[in-house]
């Protein structure tokens, strides 16, 4: 039984990199559509020959006050990480590591790492800071998907998947048992260009949430990662022109809502119900970053047994410009007395 836990997360974005190499005319095509209110995708470019309005300055997210402390009073005494990396290799080389270094956080959850164990960077395998290291690949498919989990502490227990070979197959999840908490990383399958998997999205939503219920029976859990769903209108730029797209067809959002009704909690919309323009992805395409025109994808999900002590900051990086997608990363730190 858990006492007194009470939870501190912060929400820092940072930047990962998808490769972005020369395209062909037909690949530029299918991006531009994509760009153009398609999948994750921005606002439509105004149309040739017809005058457009001077372009409104973009609305950014502003930092709320940093907080260490739950609201009686107690100090966060355990820090968890979540990043989509984008790719761990092509990360590893960006000086990721760097980062998590200054950030230290007791556990670095990792999704979309793109690796298998075997190809796995020296960098990050020999880091001596995280001695336990738990990593799930595809089975399938060599560079696709995949998530991570590295540990200070050595959990007491850490499985793979939820039970089902045709979700397992593609390691999307990796779950530590805590003393007084599980914490479940996911890289949750996106519905795909023009929602060919959405069938399959609405298979693994049921199957999940399944999974999370049977864990929360046993203990109270962290859940974070790229959920790949915008819930509300509020969590992306664009939400009329993307109603018929992956990660806002009503389908991948009736299944999160599903999930928040099973008795879990979205913790950044606990604390901040009314928040605008804060996102965790931006397209590449049409200057997105530097509009704002994003998405909310990544998440901290919480038992609610952890919600009463829950405080959240945000940090949102003022490096613009760059072409390539961003990715954000979610910082948390848990507090469970006496020991976590």
């Amino acid at each position: 039984m858990v006492q007194s836990a009470r939870l501190y997360l912060c929400v820092r974005v940072v930047f990962s990199v998808r490769g972005v190499g020369n395209m062909s005319k037909r690949a530029k095509k299918n991006e531009q559509a994509s760009a153009d209110g398609g999948d994750n995708g921005t606002e439509p470019a105004a149309k040739k020959g017809k005058k457009t309005k001077e372009p409104e300055a973009p609305v950014l997210y502003e930092d709320p006050p940093d907080s260490l402390t739950s609201k009686d009073g107690r100090a966060a005494n355990m820090k968890i990480t979540s990043w989509n990396v984008d790719g761990l290799r092509a990360w590893v080389k960006k000086k990721g590591l760097d980062w998590v270094r200054q950030e230290a956080p007791d556990v670095l959850c990792l999704q979309e790492t793109k690796c298998a164990e075997k190809a796995l960077p020296a960098e990050i395998t020999s880091m001596p800071e995280y001695p336990h290291k738990y990593w799930a690949g595809s089975e399938d498919k060599e560079g696709y998907s995949g998530v991570a989990m590295l540990c200070k502490t050595e959990p007491i227990k850490v499985t793979y998947g939820i039970g089902k070979e045709e979700h397992d197959k593609e390691g999307r999840v990796i779950t530590a048992e805590f003393p007084s908490f599980f914490l479940v990383t996911s890289y949750v399958p996106n519905a795909g260009r023009g929602l060919v998997r959405l069938d399959y999205r609405k298979t693994w939503d049921v199957d999940f949430r399944a999974y999370l219920s049977d864990l929360d029976k046993r203990k109270p859990l962290v859940l974070c990662g790229d959920l790949n769903v915008a819930h509300q209108e509020i969590d992306l730029k664009n939400p009329k022109g993307n109603r018929k797209n992956a990660g806002f067809t009503p389908e991948e959002r009736e299944g999160f809502s599903q999930l928040l009704a099973a008795g879990f909690t979205d913790s950044f919309r606990e604390l901040y119900p009314e928040q605008t323009n804060a996102y965790t992805f931006w397209t590449y395409m049409m200057n997105s970053r530097s509009k704002n025109v994003g998405w909310r994808l990544d998440y901290f999900v919480l038992s609610a047994a952890l919600v009463p002590g829950l405080l959240v900051k945000v940090h949102v990086s003022s490096a613009i410009g760059c072409s390539v997608p961003f990715q954000a990363s979610y910082s948390a730190a848990l507090v469970n007395s006496p020991t976590h």
